[in-house]
């Protein structure tokens, strides 16, 4: 195993601020710090939705989900102007172009962001923003090869005004702001259209996968979460990227007549079948055990086997309990949002052992220091794997899962990421059958 799978994997959880699903609810919302950290439990609106594009390659406005996806918020803001009429789907081959949409949890009041400014970004998410840009100069390729070949374009969305950085085609309906130094690039600006709490990655504008972002006050993010979490959407645009991305998820016959792509967050899968749902425990317990062992001495490589192969055998019989699609779907479901998760604990804790922030960003008020955030996130991680709970979290139970078979991936097969684009859309062959 590498040095960087030894450390991810030898790290002991930190962080104790760990919000206990939806019963926090019930005390009123929870301040910003914890609502960070606990975002895991309330991502059950989260995931690939589809986005028409108008003729300019602009993504047209969202609308709210089906029934069974009733909670996701819109991706527009109400009270915002309508975006463009769709005119076209984005592939012949796939009739859909999807975005990941991150659930809205309870956000600051407005009067707590920052006030907008005519000529530019407020200066801290400026802060905050360029320090995402130089984290991922610095350490996303020792993560993922090929990490910096796709552009790294935000929308970022405040109160009154949406702004543009580092997007190679702006859309007409932007207009250039300025050169800004910090953060390496023009600036286009545009009234708002979308909601200020979101978090997502979709073609929002001509065309290209960029991640449209609320700033920290109204997603409710520390600065250092919020840096981490414009990583995670990075990673989603290297995956959207993927030459055939769009045709090979077609080709996964998942759809059932859907041409929306809403089946991404809506797919029948058995959450409420009491038998699956003791299959799937068992295969998150088996992770589990093996995530929260460090490195074994050499005497313990038996034990350490024996666990491994009951995480296999968990698994097989995880499969064996659903049909091919419900099987298929959960993969994919591991590969995509598991892994992106695992994105953002991997560069987290690299960062806390390779990477000095600047001082702007540890002055800013809400600085965590990324040991503190990478143990968070851990925690995350170990506490959705060891208390599983497929009826109530439904695909979201998926996140915490496939980061952790992602850390047991790199103990098994430390070189799997340099194939992960190359094998696309399940985690399987990394294990040997």
């Amino acid at each position: 195993m590498g040095s960087l799978a030894e450390d991810l994997l030898g790290m002991a959880p930190s962080g104790r601020d760990v919000m206990r699903g939806r019963r926090r609810r019930a005390a009123g919302p929870a301040p910003p710090e914890e609502e960070a950290i606990g975002q895991e439990e309330w991502e059950t609106d989260a995931g690939f939705v589809p986005r028409r594009t108008d003729r300019n390659g602009n993504a047209a406005s969202g609308r709210r989900a089906t029934p069974g996806a009733a909670r996701l918020s819109n991706l527009s803001d109400p009270s915002s102007p309508p975006a463009p009429t769709a005119m076209r789907l984005r592939s012949s081959l796939l009739p859909l172009a999807v975005a990941l949409l991150a659930a809205c949890v309870a956000a600051p009041s407005p009067s707590a962001a920052p006030a907008p400014s005519s000529d530019g970004i407020p200066d801290a998410d400026r802060v905050r923003m360029a320090e995402a840009f130089r984290l991922s100069d610095q350490l996303g390729e020792r993560i993922w090869p090929g990490w910096r070949r796709v552009p790294f374009a935000v929308l970022l969305v405040t109160p009154e005004r949406e702004y543009l950085v580092r997007h190679p085609r702006p859309s007409a309906d932007f207009a250039k702001v300025g050169h800004d130094a910090l953060l390496g690039g023009d600036v286009y600006a545009r009234p708002r259209i979308f909601s200020p709490s979101l978090q997502a990655t979709f073609p929002a504008v001509s065309g290209l996968p960029t991640i449209v972002v609320g700033d920290a006050a109204h997603t409710g993010l520390r600065s250092t979460t919020w840096t981490l979490m414009l990583l995670h959407e990075h990673f989603h645009q290297l995956q959207t990227s993927l030459p055939g991305y769009f045709e090979g998820v077609d080709a996964l016959r998942l759809a059932r007549g859907d041409t929306t792509g809403m089946w991404m967050l809506n797919y029948p899968f058995p959450y409420d079948s009491a038998p699956v749902a003791a299959r799937f425990a068992d295969f998150t317990h088996a992770a589990a055990a093996l995530i929260a062992e460090p490195r074994p001495a050499r005497a313990d490589e038996r034990a350490r086997s024996a666990h491994y192969a009951d995480f296999l055998a968990a698994r097989d019989r995880l499969r064996a309990s659903l049909s091919s699609d419900d099987y298929r779907y959960l993969a994919f479901q591991l590969w995509q949002e598991g892994v992106a998760r695992y994105t953002e604990y991997a560069l987290a804790r690299l960062a806390a052992q390779r990477y000095q922030p600047t001082p702007e960003f540890r002055a800013l008020a809400d600085y965590q220091p990324f040991d503190s955030a990478a143990g968070a996130i851990l925690e995350r991680i170990t506490t959705g794997t060891r208390n599983p709970d497929l009826s109530r979290a439904k695909r979201v139970a998926f996140y915490p899962t496939g980061a952790a078979v992602a850390l047991v991936l790199d103990d098994a097969a430390p070189n799997w990421r340099r194939d992960y684009l190359a094998r696309p859309f399940s985690l399987d062959a990394y294990f040997g059958r």
